[in-house]
């Protein structure tokens, strides 16, 4: 009896590894299934192999090594990072890193503009009505919530 219990816990075991090893292996027929939800006679195959890997005592590493050599890198769900995938793995960073220089860039530009248009109106020089707007913009502060101290004092003096 007691026997019986640990084979099914080791039959449990094996079948939990093998479905997790399953679910990150793509169906190299298929392509957009892992083995485990496909039904093509590859990914059966597989699936037999795994679980034959695992009862002959082969790590996990292994098993993915393995198929990995049999069917290259891209069976793989999770490539691993090496030079060839960096920029795979580095794009999104390069990404953020682009936008957030376009921004700074775009901001710095901004003040610059503003500070060119405060030198011009020093010098005499019109402003374009373009430049009229932009500074209104940047020089009007804006309207205090309604509530504010400032707003219900100003209300009861009657300004």
């Amino acid at each position: 009896m007691e026997g019986e219990d640990e084979e099914v816990k080791e039959r449990r075991v094996i079948e939990a590894r093998a479905r997790n090893i399953s679910h990150n292996v793509r169906c190299t027929e298929c392509g957009s299934q892992s083995i485990e939800d496909s039904q093509a006679d590859i990914a059966i195959l597989l699936r037999k192999l795994i679980r034959d890997e695992i009862q002959s005592g082969k790590t996990d590493k292994e098993i993915f090594k393995k198929l990995e050599e049999d069917f290259g890198e891209t069976v793989l769900y999770a490539p691993k990072f090496d030079m060839q995938t960096a920029a795979l793995w580095l794009s999104p960073l390069l990404m953020a890193g682009a936008a957030a220089g376009v921004w700074a860039y775009n901001k710095h530009r901004q003040r610059t503009n503003v500070h060119i248009m405060a030198l011009n109106l020093v010098r005499g020089v019109p402003l374009t009505p373009n430049e009229k707007e932009t500074m209104l913009d940047l020089l009007t502060p804006p309207p205090s919530p309604r509530g504010a101290p400032s707003s219900w004092w100003k209300r009861w003096l009657g300004q």
